[in-house]
C-alpha cells in the first residue's frame, strides 16, 4: 500500500509573470522515481512548489523516493510513497491510486514512468488525461545501448506514446526527436522551458565558499558540474582543459559525483594536471561555485536542455558548451550567448574557453538569454498544457 502525508503551502514564493492570475488547474498529480539527486528531480521540485505557491493541490506520487531533493517538497503537497521498488513494478499501486482518488489529470516525468502511466490508466480504468515531461534526447541516449535494447524501447515507446495525452520536451530538439522515433503527431507535442531560475538560485550564487581557489582570484576559474558520466564526457573538459594551461595559467573545478570518478581522476594524472583541477563532489549548494567562477563549460555528448548552462547564464557566467543534441544550442541561441564546439573536440573546446576568458559576453546580455526559464514563466505554461487550454 501507498503512504501519504499532507501539510499546508506558503506564499511569497519567487516568480515572474502575472502572480495573481488564477491557476488553469485545481488540482494535478504529478508522478515520478524520485530517486537521486539528478536535474529531473531538481527541476520537478521547482514544479511542484510554484504550483502549490499559485494554490493548486498537488498530489505528488513518488517511486524510490529517496535523494536530497526530498527535504524541499513544500508544505501544502500530499506525499504519496508507492512502496514498489521500480517503475514497472509500481504500476498496481499506481492504478489502485488513481481509482481511490479518480485525478483529472497527470503530469508524469521521465519515459519509463509513462509508460507505466498508461498501463495503470488502462487497468484501473480511470479516465485520467496523462501529460508526459521528457528531458532528454532519447535517439542519442539510446545509440549507447545495444541493438536488441533499443528495438525493444523503440516498439515499446511507439505503442505507448500514441495513447498519452499531451507530451511536453525541454527543448525543440527533444521534441522533434520524440516525434520522429514514436510518431506523436505535432498537435500533441509542446516545448516549455526548463523551470530553473528563481530568487534562490542567485540568493545562494553569493554564499561564501572557503575554497582556496575562489579566495584569491588571481587565476581564471573554469567550473563544470554534473553526474560523472558518460553523457556528461568530463573527459573532454579535462583534455580542453589542459591545452587551456598551455596559454593560461587557470584552474578547473568539476561539481558532482558519479561512476566515473576514478577513470577521470586517471586521466587528470596522466596529463600531470593534479594541482590544477579539483572534483569535489556533489554539492548541495552549486551555484556559488559556479557563480563566482570566470568561466561555464558544459562538455555533454547529449543533453535535453542542459539545466546548468541555463543556471550559468542566469547568474551572468560567460559559457560554452558543445553542440550536442538536443538544447545548448537553442539556449546559447546558435553561439550568440556563448560558444558552440564539435562533440568530443576538446581542441576546438580549449580554443573557445581561452577566446571566452580573454573576451567575455557583458553579465546581463547572458542574464537577458534565459527569460523563458524563470520558474513562473514556465510554471504556468505547464499548468496550462496539462489543463489542455494550450
Amino acid at each position: 500500500m501507498e503512504s501519504e502525508s499532507k501539510t499546508q503551502a506558503p506564499l511569497g514564493a519567487f516568480t515572474a509573470g502575472d502572480t495573481e492570475q488564477k491557476p488553469s488547474l485545481k488540482s494535478i498529480t504529478v508522478f515520478l522515481s524520485f530517486s537521486g539527486s539528478g536535474g529531473v528531480e531538481h527541476i520537478i521540485m521547482n514544479l511542484v512548489r510554484e504550483f502549490a505557491r499559485r494554490g493548486v493541490a498537488v498530489d505528488l506520487v513518488l517511486i524510490r523516493a529517496r535523494g536530497p531533493h526530498l527535504k524541499d517538497i513544500p508544505e501544502g503537497v500530499r506525499v504519496v510513497q508507492l512502496n514498489a521498488a521500480h517503475t514497472s513494478s509500481a504500476i498496481p499501486e499506481l492504478a489502485r491510486y488513481l481509482r481511490r482518488v479518480r485525478p483529472e489529470r497527470m503530469l508524469v516525468a521521465k519515459d519509463r514512468a509513462g509508460r507505466a502511466a498508461v498501463i495503470a490508466r488502462s487497468l484501473s480504468k480511470v479516465d485520467v488525461s496523462i501529460c508526459l515531461r521528457l528531458g532528454t534526447n532519447l535517439s542519442e541516449a539510446l545509440s549507447y545501448k545495444s541493438a536488441f535494447n533499443r528495438w525493444s524501447r523503440l516498439a515499446n515507446m511507439r505503442r505507448i506514446y500514441a495513447k498519452v495525452d499531451r507530451v511536453i520536451g525541454i527543448s525543440q530538439g527533444v521534441v522533434d526527436d520524440i516525434r520522429k522515433i514514436t510518431g506523436v503527431p505535432a498537435e500533441r507535442c509542446r516545448v516549455i522551458c526548463n523551470p530553473v531560475v528563481d530568487e534562490s538560485l542567485i540568493l545562494k550564487s553569493k554564499q561564501p565558499l572557503a575554497h582556496p581557489w575562489y579566495q584569491t582570484g588571481s587565476r581564471p576559474l573554469v567550473v563544470g558540474a554534473g553526474r560523472l558520466t558518460q553523457q556528461k564526457d568530463f573527459a573532454t573538459l579535462i583534455r580542453a582543459f589542459a591545452k587551456l594551461r598551455e596559454e593560461l595559467d587557470a584552474h578547473l573545478v568539476i561539481i558532482g559525483e558519479g561512476r566515473k570518478r576514478r577513470e577521470l581522476e586517471q586521466l587528470v594524472a596522466e596529463l600531470k594536471i593534479q594541482d590544477y583541477v579539483d572534483m569535489p563532489g556533489f554539492q548541495a549548494n552549486p551555484y556559488n561555485w559556479i557563480g563566482q567562477a570566470d568561466l561555464f563549460v558544459l562538455s555533454s555528448r547529449w543533453e535535453g536542455s542542459g539545466n546548468v548552462l541555463t543556471e550559468a547564464l542566469a547568474l551572468g557566467v560567460p559559457s560554452v558548451a558543445t553542440d550536442c543534441p538536443s538544447g545548448p544550442s537553442e539556449t546559447l541561441a546558435g553561439g550568440k550567448y556563448g560558444a558552440l564546439v564539435p562533440v568530443g573536440d576538446y581542441r576546438a573546446l580549449a580554443n573557445q574557453m581561452a577566446q571566452t576568458l580573454r573576451k567575455p559576453l557583458n553579465a546581463e546580455i547572458l542574464r537577458s538569454a534565459v527569460k523563458e526559464y524563470e520558474v513562473g514563466f514556465s510554471a504556468e505554461r505547464y499548468l496550462n498544457v496539462v489543463a489542455g487550454i494550450e
